[in-house]
């Protein structure tokens, strides 16, 4: 769990809140990790997850819905994230990086988690859809 958390650049957030989990992403392009003339375009994306709900919540599973502008798509599922199924008491908040690959330029990305509350329901917290833009794309998705 984290303290204190960077505040994101407002106007490059996508947020939303489903039962109580707020769920807020930025995406970073990342120049020494892509290559442009290879086809390869590299972003970083930063999520933090907010409790904002009265119950305890684990989060078990992910599922991202990637997309280029190319009109490629592909969806990644697996256990919780960045190797961790955290856990989040009511007020705590979650942060991890993660990156993606394209082959195009630009593209985009979605999901949801799926949640556990210590009650034993079971809910999908959505991810918002954000943008991965960079600067070899004149077109925003975004």
């Amino acid at each position: 769990m984290i303290d204190e958390f960077e505040e994101f650049d407002e106007e490059l957030v996508s947020e939303a809140v489903t039962d109580g989990i707020r769920v807020r992403v930025s995406s970073d392009y990342i120049e020494d990790e892509s290559r442009p003339d290879e086809g390869r375009y590299f972003w970083t994306y930063t999520v933090r997850i907010d409790n904002d709900s009265g119950q305890t919540v684990t989060l078990k599973r992910r599922t991202w819905h990637i997309a280029d502008a190319l009109g490629q798509s592909f969806v990644v599922e697996g256990d919780g994230v960045v190797g961790e199924q955290p856990v989040l008491l009511p007020g705590d908040a979650f942060e991890y990086t993660s990156g993606t690959p394209l082959s195009a330029p630009s593209g985009m990305m979605f999901g949801a988690y799926e949640m556990n509350r210590e009650d034993g329901a079971v809910f999908e917290a959505m991810i918002p859809p954000f943008s991965l833009d960079s600067p070899y794309d004149t077109r925003r998705l975004s």
